[in-house]
């Protein structure tokens, strides 16, 4: 055995691990089947403008522990996640906030507004679903202008056979707070995540272009320990059954000028074929006469894709079931971490989080 641990995905959960363990002084080996280290969060500079190439990336945790963790790597800017909707020829405050219930009804006071909303719910005792859920708390129009069609087609579901916890993570504010979070802490590594991630893994040995299953008989066998942040699924062959997910095709495009002046626009009319726009440079509040803007056109998942988001309806749950109790059984040297290997939507701070904890436990 050459190695303490194989690190098998240079993404958050990964590279966190590998620095907890270099710096325990275990001899650790990371790879990554793509060209760049960073998993999602990778930024590319493109004219002068770190680019977020898999989807925007904005860091935000309650945590002061995780907040002084990544401080260790990076500086933050100041950057508040503030995105807007377009519905049909319509701009509005997102996420819904007492100003987005002004562009819709004209009230003006928290009063006024809980009153409307009051007038407007659906009464349901029990939801069940995304939709039943989001109608028992703002009613059909607020649903229709901005869940539905964006839903729709960033999950390719109707919204009835989706689970709730989706949608739970919008806020709802009774005030004129636009601020997509609510975490004390927020904000964009300064000179991007790349720059970030280098810092985290300084020391530890890097190999890119390397696909753990083209040789995963030999890989396993130069390390004591694995920690795999793959999908948990392909680990095994696939042998139960394959979990669903959702992808996203990013069509980067650079421009002159300032394209929407904001960095991130939901379109979330269903006939608008992308869900999102992102204009990166404003991540930075970075003045450039060049732009690169992002159109995001949710796509379906295959093992050729990116996968994103794990769709966490009740099959694909229990399916995830099967495979870690695959795992406890067959797996006493391999530890699974990260949002495809615990199949669970996790937030950047979750992963650093479930990273630290889970490496305190073996190292």
């Amino acid at each position: 055995m050459k190695y303490d641990y194989l690190i098998v995905g240079c993404g958050m959960f990964g590279s966190v691990f590998a620095r907890q363990a270099t710096d325990a002084g275990k001899k650790v080996l990371i790879i990554d089947k793509r060209n760049h280290i960073a998993g999602n969060c990778y930024t590319e500079n493109i004219k002068g403008i770190e680019v977020h190439k898999y989807g925007p990336h904005v860091f935000h945790t309650n945590n002061d522990m995780i907040w002084d963790y990544v401080n260790r790597f990076a500086k933050f800017n100041h950057f508040t996640y503030r995105a807007k909707a377009r519905f049909k020829d319509k701009m509005y405050s997102f996420p819904i906030n007492l100003m987005t219930l002004h562009q819709l009804w004209g009230v003006t006071t928290p009063e006024e507004a809980i009153k409307k909303l009051e007038s407007v719910r659906v009464k349901i005792d029990n939801p069940k679903n995304l939709e039943e859920w989001i109608l028992s708390q703002v009613g059909h129009e607020v649903y229709e202008t901005f869940i539905k069609g964006y839903t729709k087609k960033q999950w390719n579901r109707d919204p009835k056979d989706l689970p709730a916890f989706i949608i739970k993570r919008l806020p709802i504010r009774m005030t004129y707070d636009d601020n997509y979070f609510n975490d004390r802490y927020q904000g964009i590594p300064i000179g991007g995540y790349t720059k970030m991630f280098n810092k985290i893994l300084e020391g530890v040995e890097v190999k890119l272009n390397v696909d753990f299953f083209e040789d995963k008989k030999r890989l396993k066998n130069i390390a004591e320990n694995i920690i795999f942040t793959g999908k948990i699924d392909e680990y095994f062959d696939y042998r139960s059954g394959v979990l669903d997910y959702r992808t996203i095709k990013f069509d980067h495009r650079v421009m002159k000028g300032d394209y929407q002046g904001n960095a991130a626009i939901n379109h979330t009319d269903i006939s608008v074929d992308h869900t999102r726009t992102i204009e990166h440079k404003h991540f930075e509040f970075k003045k450039s006469d060049d732009t690169v803007v992002t159109f995001e056109y949710p796509e379906k998942w295959d093992s050729s894709k990116v996968p994103l988001y794990p769709l966490n309806n009740n099959e694909n749950n229990l399916l995830y079931k099967q495979y870690r109790q695959i795992a406890n059984k067959e797996c006493k040297n391999v530890l699974f971490g990260g949002r495809l290997a615990e199949y669970k939507y996790y937030d950047m701070h979750q992963v650093i989080g479930s990273a630290l904890s889970k490496s305190k436990k073996v190292l």
